[in-house]
């Protein structure tokens, strides 16, 4: 190898090294935000310029309040967001409860699974903030009380279908949402094309998301074929991804979004709607 070739090597691997240094420093400016030890509160909400992008609460407003809970959805309504997100599960004997995971281990303390246990007596426990920086005491919510909450504050309802469900469970769901007056304000989300498709199945109309991790061409083509929105984590949004689900007509979601950077990234990319546990 010549002389002037060895400086020509040399050179490029500089830039490309420096490249890559940017590149490991802009991620890290982006996504390190993103990441925060559990139960970790915030005294406010941290204040971005959204734009036209609506602003969804993660689980009620979690960044300040515990999670799933009555509390945290009422100081989501108390601000200017868009939506407010919950789950729902089934519970042991059929009826439905809002809460995330599928036991009470991280929250409670106990190892009481939703799924086996009945609605009574899940309605039936109280326990204190798991971290330790409230004295309130909480409970599992309904459906109903999460819905008094949202036509309280006129806000759109962000439900997401959790766990196993049989069609006729989801059609159940959705009957709740109809009988609380509240259907054309909710939209209905999972990671699951199973339960969205009973969705379909039982109501046609109702605005549906489909929530997806690592989201693939098969995840997208899903979408467009049965006109289901898309929810997507924010490390599966890129512009020409957006674009494309925008030009057959889909709308996009993106989760979970609590750093300035990520969201003005994402605001970038074109989504519709953040997802996040303390932005406004």
């Amino acid at each position: 190898m010549t002389t002037k070739a060895k400086k020509v090597v040399k050179i490029t691997s500089i830039v490309l090294a420096a490249i890559l240094l940017v590149c490991v420093i802009m991620a890290a400016i982006v996504l390190l935000p993103q990441f925060r030890k559990k139960g970790t509160r915030y005294e406010s909400t941290r204040e971005i310029e959204n734009g036209s992008v609506q602003m969804i609460a993660h689980r009620g407003l979690s960044g300040l309040k515990l999670e799933n809970t009555v509390e945290a959805f009422t100081e989501a309504g108390l601000h200017s967001y868009y939506g407010i997100e919950t789950d729902v599960r089934v519970t042991g004997d059929g009826k439905f409860i809002l809460f995330h995971d599928d036991d009470l281990s991280r929250i409670a303390g106990l190892d009481t699974k939703i799924a086996e246990t009945p609605f009574e007596e899940l309605r039936a426990l109280r326990f204190d903030d798991p971290y330790g920086e409230s004295e309130n005491v909480y409970y599992l919510p309904t459906m109903e009380e999460y819905y008094a909450v949202c036509k309280a504050f006129d806000k759109q309802a962000i439900l997401e279908l959790k766990g196993d469900m049989t069609a006729d469970q989801v059609k159940q769901i959705a009957d709740i949402v109809v009988a609380e007056g509240w259907f054309e304000r909710t939209t209905f989300i999972s990671f699951s094309r199973e339960l969205l498709l009973y969705l379909r199945a039982a109501y046609p109309t109702a605005e549906a998301q489909y929530i997806v991790q690592y989201c693939k061409q098969e995840d997208v083509d899903f979408m467009i074929e049965h006109k289901i929105d898309a929810n997507l984590c924010f490390i599966s949004v890129t512009p020409s991804r957006v674009r494309a689900l925008h030009k057959a007509g889909r709308k996009v979601n993106c989760w979970t979004i609590d750093g300035a950077t990520c969201a003005w990234y994402m605001k970038l990319c074109g989504v519709d709607f953040i997802t996040t546990n303390v932005l406004e």
